[in-house]
């Protein structure tokens, strides 16, 4: 199984596709040494986002690694960013730019295909039956995809991160009144911040955000340093983590609410009620 499931009782689901460690045994010696520390993971990430059960959410979380297959790139392998080093569907390289497996040792298109449908196509399974049932129920759903990475990767981009880089395609997968009132949440707090800078989201933001259908979804990368060692062994930083998660839980409660307010029916014998009723009857 490329995943755990916890189910909720709120329109949320958080998503963590990238926290997975597990290479399997007959895997492990194609690859780098070095590759079996897997350090490009999303680490602890299940530990930040703790509070999401207080909020109802679900949550999803990858536990092979994405040195096997990258759950957050499209099943085609198109590239995300255009122009740009981009990870692929099987990634083959670090994200420091060296080979990931020894030479020769990299998948095929027949194993690329094996890996996706055992490991990518039940994890997207899941993501999307719970977004169905989330909006069957409640009428809309929140998708919140966490990712964090390393402040500094010259061979993704140049310079530094901002520390919390929100993204919703470009606008297009999240309601603008969703994505401002993510971005209100954080505007306070002692970290820098951007909407759709080099992370816009990446497939799943993409592929399951539609506003018109009533389902929002938000992609956050954070700086791995705002929590924990970003270097290893990298190691929870309890203080730290302390700082960041109140910032980071506003932001997704500020999410679900907004699209809360978004999608509430009207009252009874609100002006809004009498309305509808009167153009029915029109």
């Amino acid at each position: 199984m490329s995943f755990r499931f916890v189910q909720g009782d709120s329109p949320l689901l958080v998503s963590i596709p990238h926290l997975g460690t597990h290479i399997p045994e007959g895997l492990r010696g194609r690859y780098q040494p070095r590759a079996l520390d897997v350090e490009d993971t999303d680490w602890h990430l299940d530990r930040l986002y703790d509070f999401a059960k207080d909020l109802g959410a679900s949550l999803l979380c990858a536990t092979v690694s994405r040195y096997v297959i990258d759950l957050n790139r499209p099943p085609d392998d198109q590239p995300m960013y255009p122009g740009a080093s981009n990870t692929e569907l099987c990634p083959t390289r670090f994200f420091t730019g060296e080979a990931l497996y020894q030479e020769g040792c990299a998948p095929d298109a027949a194993e690329r295909a094996q890996r996706r449908e055992t490991y990518w196509t039940p994890y997207h399974q899941a993501l999307s039956h719970e977004l169905q049932r989330l909006r069957d129920r409640h009428g809309y759903a929140v998708l919140w995809d966490g990712h964090s990475i390393r402040a500094e990767i010259p061979w993704l981009f140049e310079g530094r991160l901002p520390d919390l880089n929100v993204g919703t395609a470009s606008g297009t997968s999240a309601d603008a009144r969703v994505a401002e009132a993510v971005m209100a949440a954080c505007s306070g707090a002692p970290f820098g911040s951007v909407l759709n800078g080099r992370f816009k989201g990446g497939y799943i933001t993409r592929h399951y955000g539609r506003p018109s259908e009533r389902v929002h979804a938000i992609q956050l990368e954070m700086g791995q340093h705002l929590y924990m060692q970003d270097r290893p062994p990298f190691a929870w930083d309890e203080a730290a983590a302390a700082r960041v998660r109140p910032t980071v839980r506003s932001m997704v409660a500020a999410a679900l609410s907004a699209a809360q307010a978004l999608h509430a029916a009207p009252q009874s014998g609100s002006p809004g009620s009498r309305a509808s009723a009167r153009g029915a009857e029109s």
